[in-house]
């Protein structure tokens, strides 16, 4: 029965925190792909936006990265289980990029209507500040729900902070002196780096090092896991994607069109620095 079909491998294992199998994980992607694109048709469509000048380009990337954080962070209140009822499975991947997607596509407008009015110079001046403040008050619930009910291990913070800021310059210092990479320097790769390592450090920490017990709930991961009997084998697994990516990434950096190629890389960075976030906050918070 289709039913069964759609209960099992997509409805049940957010009902119950299932781990994620092959069925729903190559479904996502494919939403993932899709999204993208469309919303690059979209944005680049969109008179709205284009008429004041709006470009999918560094700048807005940078300003969307607070959004990230806070779909991490949002991803761990919901794992506190602060939110009660039917409405926690919004914080559910993947129900959870769509809240935020609509979240971030209604500060993008109203950031566009202040900008028309004359309120702020360019659109990413309240669009970005929105994000930090959304994120970070999000942040601070989360500490106050920790300090009050659990613990908050800022050890545990800085180890997987410092782990994951000295493998990204590790690689960025590979890529940059031993591959002649000089496009390594370029932001939004420093970015994808750091986002994948922080996910990489988390994952490693939580499984091998953590006092409570963690596990990894993608598929390639946690067979990878199994296979080598320590999760810092997520290193070398996300270095075998990072290294092709940027590479390719780069070598239709001027031929491809730029919004989209943009908005590629975005959804590459959201994909490491979100769960990363999600699994640093909830060993700091013992959750």
């Amino acid at each position: 029965m289709i039913s069964d079909f759609i209960y099992k491998y997509y409805i049940d294992p957010i009902r119950y925190g299932q781990p994620y199998n092959v069925v729903d994980t190559l479904t996502y992607a494919i939403i993932l792909v899709a999204g993208v694109y469309l919303l690059y048709r979209w944005m680049t469509k969109s008179t709205w936006l284009t008429d004041i000048g709006f470009k999918i380009d560094t700048a807005f990337i940078l300003a969307t990265l607070p959004y990230v954080v806070l779909g991490g962070v949002m991803r761990v209140i919901e794992d506190t289980g602060m939110i009660e009822g039917d409405a926690k499975f919004l914080l559910i991947t993947p129900l959870i990029y769509f809240v935020l997607f609509f979240y971030t596509i209604g500060m993008l407008f109203l950031s566009l209507f202040l900008t028309r009015q004359g309120l702020t110079k360019d659109v990413n001046t309240f669009y970005t500040l929105a994000g930090i403040v959304t994120a970070g008050t999000a942040t601070l619930v989360l500490l106050a729900w920790g300090i009050t009910h659990t613990r908050v291990d800022a050890a545990i913070f800085f180890t997987i902070l410092a782990l994951a800021l000295a493998t990204t310059a590790a690689v960025w210092v590979f890529m940059r002196y031993v591959l002649k990479w000089d496009y390594a320097s370029y932001s939004l790769y420093v970015v994808l780096i750091f986002g994948h390592m922080l996910d990489a450090s988390a994952t490693s920490y939580g499984i091998d090092l953590h006092p409570l017990t963690y596990v990894e709930q993608h598929v390639i991961g946690s067979n990878l896991i199994a296979l080598t009997g320590t999760a810092f084998a997520m290193f070398p697994l996300k270095l075998l994607v990072l290294f092709p990516a940027i590479y390719v990434l780069e070598l239709y950096r001027k031929e491809a069109n730029m919004a989209f190629w943009h908005l590629v890389l975005l959804a590459m960075i959201v994909v490491g620095l979100a769960p990363g976030i999600r699994d640093m906050m909830r060993m700091v918070l013992y959750v």
